[in-house]
């Protein structure tokens, strides 16, 4: 070889050695997201023109020119057309099998009257005969005031001889025909179960049809037949492309609500749906512990779930308790007497040294409480116990949760701070609709409901916020829920200047509740919750600039496409497909 080649050789080296660097430096993008108004919930950067992928993870994020470096020859482009883009959204208060089968059964969530009510469930059970139950949910207490319960004589009239059991939408009342209440056993003579209520007629002790709490599972559900294999995971499909319709990247599953639909107890059809590439939306689990007591055997089982499911796409170590009701139904438990019936206060579902010894127990493994606790006596006793807890175990930064916090003494919101609770709300709880209004602020009187929802005032005083739904209680959808953080209106703008105007928060505020907050949450704040560097590449694209539109249009908000591990998982039917300048299209 004589010297100009050896020297054009060595000038190869060099070349192909600078090139390595330059690539180790600059590596190639899988995906750039360009022309992109990017609010990034990370304070450090706010806004950023564009952004990186490789491998599922967000690999820079900033200007535009800046970003080219990353593009190679097999680098796909996704032109976001100006739009707002946002790190994807996580529901941190779900019941998702639950909400997910309520996809295939009568929604009576629209209905304002009895007569709609009977007229949505007679057409249902007429399209589904095959069916031996009608089941469904979503009425609401107002369409039976002033009592606010419902009778089994509505549902006898137009189905005498086909068992009828409806949820209410907030999944702690249910209502009977007398074939359901018939097939259960359920008679005058039948007990009430522990913190559970069969409502009776005064002057018969007959049934009426309404059934409260516990008693949902003891006497009827348990006479229902389970939905089969094949139905849940129907039912999971239609659930995860509903999720990331609206924009959810992650849920939080607070427990089970009905028999057979925890989403836990149903890990295996996460599971089986992530091997076949079906699973779109990342799930964390939670345990339903029920009173009197956390046994061995129950510790050995939240355990061996923590072991077995603990990645980024399905992972357990969460634990639920239900300390009390909802105020509707005068279950939620309060300091003091309920204004609409003075005799009535609420109980708590578990005996409170119970229940702080078995928080003691799940702090020190290392698992996160989740405490459902409505009313402010509950609230009281959760968030004393998590102090007493963090005092006794040394524990630190244990991000135990309350959640719903529909009422909480004044006193007691700067314990959220002080102690590092997570405050877990769900934003349409506080929709003010006849319910919030007429039943929901009578029941807690007017004192009471000056503290209603404190969002607000929890975050100032230095309280971490982490926003839901509580699906299938109220829509999956956030962007309601978002709204209803601004204004604490109805769609309709009533009432004039909100309710309990005071607890509003701002835009910002309410995104990071539904993103980063959630993320804390759920303790993965290093890996979720903004984008940037570092993060998994979980992001939305949506329709309107949230910045830029009045409170009230938050509502009509459309996600445009959503991205879970940088795989696009959601197209809108309004969504062109950007072309790739490298690769063609987008897919």
């Amino acid at each position: 070889m004589n010297h100009a080649m050896r020297r054009g050789c060595l000038l190869a080296l060099i070349a192909a050695f600078l090139a390595s660097v330059a690539f180790a430096q600059n590596p190639s993008a899988d995906t750039l997201v360009i022309n992109a108004r990017i609010y990034t919930v990370n304070s450090k950067q706010p806004w950023a023109e564009g952004l990186a992928i490789q491998k599922g993870k967000i690999l820079a994020v900033g200007a535009a020119k800046d970003l080219q470096k990353y593009r190679g020859a097999t680098t796909k482009v996704l032109d976001a057309k100006g739009h707002l883009v946002l790190p994807g959204f996580t529901d941190s208060h779900i019941h998702f099998l639950d909400g997910a089968l309520s996809l295939l059964r009568v929604n009576l969530s629209q209905a304002k009257t009895i007569p709609e009510v009977q007229k949505l469930v007679k057409e249902y059970a007429d399209k589904n005969s095959a069916e031996p139950w009608v089941l469904g949910r979503g009425w609401q207490y107002p369409v039976f005031a002033p009592s606010g319960l419902p009778d089994k004589k509505y549902l006898d009239k137009i189905l005498p001889d086909r068992p009828v059991y409806l949820e209410a939408f907030d999944g702690h009342t249910w209502w009977a025909n007398r074939k359901a209440l018939q097939i259960a056993g359920v008679t005058a003579k039948t007990p009430d179960p522990p913190n559970g209520k069969i409502v009776r007629d005064p002057a018969t002790g007959e049934p009426t049809g309404a059934i409260q709490e516990d008693a949902a599972d003891a006497v009827i559900r348990r006479a229902i037949p389970l939905p089969t294999r094949d139905e849940k995971l129907r039912a999971l499909r239609a659930g995860l492309r509903e999720a990331n319709r609206v924009g959810l990247v992650r849920v939080h599953s607070a427990g089970g609500v009905n028999i057979g639909s925890s989403d836990l107890e149903n890990a295996a059809l996460f599971d089986e749906l992530r091997k076949s590439s079906e699973l779109t939306v990342r799930m964390y689990l939670a345990y339903r512990l029920d009173p009197p007591t956390l046994t061995r055997k129950e510790l050995a089982e939240i355990e061996a779930a923590r072991q077995k499911y603990h990645d980024d796409w399905i992972a357990a170590g969460a634990v639920k308790f239900f300390l009390d009701g909802v105020v509707e139904g005068h279950t939620a438990a309060m300091l003091t007497p309920y204004s609409d019936d003075p005799k009535q206060i609420g109980a708590l579902f578990w005996d409170p040294a119970e229940y702080k010894q078995a928080v003691e127990r799940l702090d020190r493994g290392g698992f996160q409480v989740f405490t459902h606790a409505i009313g402010d006596r509950a609230v009281r006793l959760a968030l004393d116990s998590y102090e007493s807890t963090a005092k006794v175990n040394h524990t630190q930064d244990a991000r135990h949760r309350v959640e719903h916090i529909e009422t909480v003494a004044e006193e007691d919101i700067p314990q959220f701070g002080r102690v590092g609770v997570i405050a877990s709300f769900q934003p349409l709880h506080a929709y003010p609709d006849d319910d919030t209004l007429n039943i929901w602020a009578r029941n807690v009187g007017p004192e009471r409901a000056q503290r209603a929802w404190a969002w607000h005032s929890i975050e100032s005083a230095g309280g971490v916020l982490a926003f839901g739904s509580d699906w299938p209680v109220v829509t999956l959808n956030p962007w309601p829920g978002v709204q209803s953080a601004l204004t604490r209106q109805t769609d309709e703008g009533n009432p004039p200047g909100g309710f309990v105007p005071k607890e509003r928060i701002s835009l910002e505020d309410a995104i990071q509740a539904y993103t980063l907050g959630a993320a804390i949450a759920g303790r993965r704040e290093k890996t979720e919750g903004s984008i940037e560097p570092g993060r998994v590449a979980d992001l939305i694209i949506i329709s309107q600039d949230l910045f830029k539109i009045e409170p009230s249009d938050i509502g009509k908000t459309e996600v445009m496409l959503t991205m879970v591990g940088g795989t696009i998982v959601y197209q809108s039917p309004h969504w062109a497909e950007a072309k790739s300048a490298a690769a063609g299209k987008v897919e």
